[in-house]
């Protein structure tokens, strides 16, 4: 619940209670309180939970929407502007999936998350 402004009465009153009119010092402040739902997007933004939220998701649903002899070889390692990073754990694994399956990951995942926020897929060993 929060306090609405005191009306031009109340103010006199205060200021003739206080003995000096805090009115401007009262409304610059008023003016710079923030809730803490205006601050928690940005704070979000600063220590990256947004995108390590969005990564958690990609790996969920990696597990659900793609092959699990694929899962059972490759997972979702970080994403970087654009680009999905899979660690993969064998060369003929990552042979087998940049040739035959890259492609159509790419689409499951583009239809999940969009293709602005997965725009490529980088396969490697590791």
């Amino acid at each position: 619940m929060s306090a609405s402004p005191p009306t031009r009465a109340a103010r006199r009153v205060l200021t003739a209670w206080r003995g000096i009119d805090l009115s401007e010092q009262e409304r610059a402040h008023a003016d710079r309180a923030r809730s803490p739902a205006h601050l928690m997007p940005n704070v979000m933004k600063r220590l990256g939970l947004d995108q390590r939220r969005r990564e958690a998701e990609v790996a969920k649903v990696w597990r659900n929407l793609i092959d699990p002899s694929v899962t059972a070889h490759a997972q979702p390692a970080g994403i970087h502007k654009g680009t999905l990073f899979v660690n993969v754990d064998s060369n003929v694994w990552l042979s087998e999936i940049v040739r035959y399956r890259r492609h159509e990951i790419l689409e499951r995942l583009q239809n999940a998350f969009g293709a602005e926020f997965i725009a490529r897929i980088s396969f490697r060993v590791g």
